[in-house]
């Protein structure tokens, strides 16, 4: 094999891999100049590579959200810094794996063996990835939402680009009427949440262990700081009533106005609209 004909083969492998010079001639030259079987022989390297990086701690990322005629997807898309977040090829991965996710209604196990355009599928894109760029990648979680009786609204805080960012929130209403008023709201509320963190819409919706947990900690903290039974008790109720009110929805202090509550504005809105939120979800990187 000439030179320039071994060097010609080296940049076609590494324009179909990704993988850099030195691997690349290395594989050319134990596969005897066959591109299909050092393109193989880069994939059994890469996964090796993969499989080590995999045991590293992946806590940065990007959130993407993909909307279409009222259908809303939200996906979170893991590396291990800030730079690879913001590197131009994971942001672009990102954003279709975003589409993908949309495509599949935010099923995660049938995402992962999805082919993508090139005719791979995610997962053995990923360690293409990880090869490459030298990070663990993983899909941590994703959502769906689709429903004809309600309305998504979405934010994503502080965007890299339009609907990808660190922080992100889909926040379903449902309303007798969706005038400019009510889309007003839903994409304030979608803020609100996004900077509130509630864990629940309402008390109801609250997880009765992470009630107990709470008052176990107020009981404990009162008692260590010398209080009496009693008095245990009723600032205990007091202060998991403030838990309550903290962390569900349409108890928080809305963010816009902080002298009214959520509930006091879609009170507001007027009983013609009969607005009830339904659902939401938010995604924070590394959360």
């Amino acid at each position: 094999m000439s030179s320039s004909s071994h060097l010609d083969k080296i940049k076609k492998l590494r324009e179909l891999t990704g993988v850099g010079f030195g691997d690349c001639n290395t594989a050319i030259n134990d596969c005897g100049g066959d591109i299909e079987k050092s393109i193989k022989y880069l994939r059994v390297k890469g996964i090796s590579k993969a499989s080590k990086k995999m045991e590293r701690v992946a806590n940065d990322g990007l959130i993407c959200i993909h909307e279409k005629n009222n259908k809303s997807s939200i996906i979170e898309i893991n590396c291990e810094t800030d730079f690879v977040a913001k590197n131009l090829e994971f942001l672009n991965f990102s954003e279709n794996l975003s589409k993908l996710c949309f495509e599949l209604k935010g099923d995660l196990n049938n995402l992962k063996k999805k082919k993508m355009k090139d005719g791979n599928s995610v997962d053995n894109n990923i360690i293409k990835l990880i090869s490459k760029i030298g990070e663990k990648i993983t899909i941590r979680r994703c959502n769906f939402f689709d429903n004809n009786k309600y309305m998504s609204f979405s934010y994503v805080h502080a965007a890299l680009k339009k609907n990808i960012g660190k922080l992100g929130v889909i926040v379903c209403i449902e309303s007798k009427k969706f005038n400019e008023q009510i889309k007003d709201f839903g994409h304030k509320l979608a803020m609100h949440i996004a900077a509130s963190n509630p864990l629940a819409i309402e008390v109801s919706q609250l997880d009765k262990k992470i009630l107990e947990k709470e008052k176990e900690i107020i009981n404990e903290e009162l008692i260590n700081s010398g209080k009496k039974a009693n008095i245990v008790k009723q600032i205990s109720k007091g202060k998991l009533e403030k838990f309550i009110q903290e962390n569900t929805l349409i108890d928080q202090i809305w963010i816009m106005d902080p002298s009214k509550k959520v509930k006091d504005i879609i009170a507001e809105l007027g009983n013609e609209n009969s607005i009830t939120i339904k659902d939401f979800v938010r995604y924070k990187v590394g959360e």
